[in-house]
């Protein structure tokens, strides 16, 4: 490739290595996609089995799952634009929107980890009946991702002060960019297949 051909690529694309490690992460993705696609199937055998135990009605709150995907899609709004202004070149601007998605990340884990408290406090918990089991499952695994993805935050706006916006400091906010999308994507599936289907069944 050209000098000036590279030079028109954004910056988190111009060496070899930062496009291998890009493409390199799309495949771990693929292998998330399988986890996740795994945990779902599960959940669809066992979401009906309740032995007794409380059902999608009697646990789910409305309000709280609302407030949980207005925080978790908002924040992929947020990173969308923190790598906008990564690739004008801001940086003040890309580490405060990053902030922000750090933030409703946090929000997130906040709700999440109060929903399942109320929940074993109600007498729910993993040993109650089959589907409690694959919905701690499910949601856990996803809620260990977005705590992976916040550290993963905190991490890149220390580099980033630290290193400034270099070619590896733009691939690793990049990378971390396709996560969290993909994390916000597998909560789309999960409001729809778990909580909204569970309400309305």
């Amino acid at each position: 490739m050209s000098a000036k051909a590279n030079a028109a690529l954004p910056l988190e694309y111009r060496t070899h290595q930062d496009r291998m490690n890009i493409l390199g992460f799309w495949v771990f993705l693929g292998a998330e996609i399988v986890l996740f696609a795994t945990l779902f199937g599960v959940y669809g055998v066992l979401g009906n089995r309740y032995a007794g135990g409380p059902t999608q009605q009697d646990l789910f709150v409305v309000r709280d799952v609302m407030i949980m995907t207005f925080l978790l899609l908002t924040s992929s709004f947020t990173m969308g634009i923190s790598i906008f202004e990564m690739r004008r070149s801001n940086i003040k601007g890309m580490l405060m929107w990053l902030a922000f998605t750090l933030l409703l990340g946090g929000g997130f884990l906040f709700m999440e980890i109060r929903e399942f408290a109320h929940y074993v406090h109600q007498g729910a918990t993993m040993q109650t009946s089959a589907f409690l089991s694959s919905f701690f499952v499910l949601l856990g695994t996803h809620g260990l991702h977005v705590s992976i993805g916040t550290g993963w935050a905190i991490l890149l706006i220390i580099q980033v002060l630290q290193r400034g916006l270099t070619s590896t400091t733009a691939r690793k906010t990049f990378i971390f960019g396709l996560y969290w999308h993909f994390l916000d994507v597998v909560w789309i599936f999960i409001f729809t297949f778990v909580y909204l289907a569970g309400l309305v069944s």
